[in-house]
């Protein structure tokens, strides 16, 4: 699974705050949480978290770039507002809104390791542990769109049709080939193509959206509100997708599903996390579905004994303090990765 960064953030009155984020030049985001974020922030007001991606931004990021001052800035602000819920006695979904207790998720299962034979079997297995949305990825296969094509109708094939199937590039189909898949896949009822295009490139997926009747879906790497931005005006999307462990936090999640909520875009999660990515969409009104990506949920298992699971499809929303996540110290000893 690769390194992870986890971050801890205690306050003078001994309140604590938990986040990670992911593999993405884990060790670069640590030493710039070490050397350069504390510096700037410890003699802050953890509840006022404007206050501090201002003098973030101000300090340490006035180019606004993205990478590992994102992944930083997120990790921290995520924490604060674990220690706020904490401070206020309310959940981090009610203080941003409280729109839901629950939410629906589908399952991330369809890995570029399995054939067609594994992937019917694998979807068979999800159906039975009660999801009723499941996503794919494609992109990968040395049989390029057309062996993703066939894959995407073994799985339709396998569930019927009451169940939402999403596809899932990762950023690494050219525009002429996402075309391709789009066209031989249609019939076959996809909930939404994610992140189809390199780079993300919002001119080129505007256009992809022009020529199919699929939905499109990204946002889940960008790393500030003017990316997401770009994808919304766009008009490159039909779902967004911030993720508060790379996008800045919820500080900055909250804002880009505001965006979508005055375009009228559901705000859905991609990019794992979702013990974390669930506050925002069950605060927020505009929130819609939460991924469980099986590799990487296996993470917040290990970090967080007793965090929800998934029941029929559906996962509740701790009615606890802050994120309502336990950690396991002795998980964390023992996966403690050397600095040098």
């Amino acid at each position: 699974m690769g390194e992870f960064v986890f971050c801890e953030v205690e306050t003078d009155e001994g309140l604590t705050g938990v986040a990670l984020t992911g593999h993405f030049l884990a060790r670069s985001v640590v030493a710039a949480l070490k050397h350069h974020f504390l510096p700037v922030v410890a003699d802050m007001d953890p509840r006022e978290v404007e206050a501090v991606h201002e003098r973030v931004w101000r300090k340490l990021n006035p180019r606004a770039m993205t990478g590992v001052v994102s992944s930083a800035l997120s990790v921290l602000d995520i924490a604060l507002w674990d220690i706020n819920g904490k401070h206020a006695g309310r959940s981090v979904a009610s203080l941003l809104g409280g729109a839901r207790t629950e939410l629906p998720t589908y399952v991330t299962f369809g890995f570029p390791q399995y054939d067609r034979e594994t992937l019917a079997a694998a979807a068979r297995l999800q159906l039975e542990h009660g999801f009723r949305a499941m996503k794919l990825v494609v992109g990968v296969d040395k049989g390029g769109w057309r062996e993703d094509a066939a894959r995407v109708r073994v799985v339709r094939e396998t569930v019927g049709d009451d169940v939402d199937i999403m596809i899932d590039a990762n950023y690494l189909f050219t525009p002429a080939d996402a075309k391709f898949l789009c066209r031989a896949i249609e019939d076959y009822g996809v909930t939404w193509f994610e992140e189809p295009l390199h780079q993300n490139d919002a001119r080129a997926m505007a256009d992809l959206r022009a020529h199919t009747r699929i939905p499109i879906a990204a946002g889940q790497m960008e790393g500030h509100r003017w990316r997401l931005r770009e994808l919304v005006e766009r008009q490159a999307v039909d779902i967004l997708q911030p993720n508060a462990c790379y996008c800045g936090g919820f500080t900055e999640a909250r804002k880009a599903a505001h965006l979508a909520q005055i375009y009228n875009l559901p705000v859905a999660h991609g990019g794992g996390w979702p013990l974390f990515n669930m506050h925002t969409l069950a605060g927020l009104m505009n929130g819609w579905i939460l991924e469980w990506h099986v590799g990487m949920v296996q993470v917040g298992e290990l970090l967080f004994p007793g965090a929800p699971h998934p029941v029929d499809g559906r996962i509740a929303i701790p009615d606890l303090p802050g994120l309502g996540l336990a950690v396991n110290r002795d998980a964390l000893r023992e996966t403690l990765v050397p600095e040098h």
